[in-house]
């Protein structure tokens, strides 16, 4: 193995889905911790770090049993913490600086996690344009829908629109959600959702137009219920896949200049 590989990069794994992952024992090993227990309290503090910063544990800290060979055929189970390059990052930094090794695993994660920050952010970045175009189509669709049910006055369509968010968002409205958000007057709710909250919100509008249809639901009250019963279906389906809640999901930056970006983009590749 060429020796200008990394300590670090040698022990990166490869599950086979082709997510990397760190072993804590490989990791403990290469960080000069002869007791592993001592590398335990690193991980909790790392742990902590994640959790404190907004991450999901489970994402980036996975507890498995391995079953390692002591002899004469027979194994023993040795707890192991599988850990993400994110994971990895949060360890090193919390790991005891006066190692040598320790200096070295701060400066290759920090710059691998930076690559990394900023090729999951492009990707979110155009999910995020993605769903919020088709969520653009789709809500016009759904105001048609709406108005052939007679939702016709724009007071009654916001009202519509009120009881899909309630259903969704565990009875808080667009008002209620602008506010949790943190957002100035004339700044749209839709405009700082990531891509995860702009999903739940698609498959609500899609569906909701899909039941109006389908049902041929006429009147006011019955097409308001028939989409707060909607948001709270896609609210139970979220809950049941152990998803975060939309309330609790981040507010993000304005999409406004990811926009003009792209605007500009398609413009200058114009013949």
């Amino acid at each position: 193995m060429s020796s200008d590989i990394t300590p670090f990069e040698q022990i990166r794994r490869t599950n086979a889905a082709g997510n990397e992952f760190w072993s804590s024992r490989d990791f403990a090993r290469v960080l000069g911790y002869a007791d592993y227990r001592n590398f335990e309290m690193v991980i909790e503090k790392a742990r902590t770090a994640c959790f404190n910063s907004g991450h999901r544990l489970e994402d980036h800290f996975v507890d498995i049993t391995e079953m390692v060979g002591i002899g004469s055929g027979a194994n023993r189970p040795l707890k192991t913490v599988m850990m993400s390059r994110y994971a990895c990052y949060l360890v090193i930094q919390n790991a005891d600086p006066s190692k040598e090794i320790v200096a070295q695993g701060q400066t290759y994660f920090a710059i691998q996690t930076r690559r990394q920050e900023l090729s999951d952010r492009e990707i979110e970045d155009q999910r995020r344009l993605t769903i919020r175009s088709e969520l653009r189509t789709h809500n016009s669709r759904l105001a048609d829908t709406a108005k052939d049910a007679g939702v016709i006055a724009p007071q009654d369509y916001a009202i519509f629109q009120n009881h899909g968010y309630m259903g969704l968002y565990g009875g808080m409205g667009a008002q209620d959600i602008h506010a949790s958000k943190g957002l100035k007057k004339g700044q749209q709710i839709l405009d700082h959702m990531g891509s995860t909250e702009l999903a739940a919100n698609l498959f609500r509008a899609t569906q909701a137009e899909d039941k109006l249809r389908r049902e041929k639901i006429t009147g006011k009250a019955k097409a308001n219920a028939a989409h707060h019963q909607v948001g709270a279906k896609v609210r139970q389906t979220i809950k049941e896949l152990g998803g975060t809640m939309p309330e609790h999901l981040p507010t993000v930056d304005s999409i406004k200049p990811l926009e003009s970006k792209a605007k500009k983009v398609i413009k200058a590749k114009k013949p």
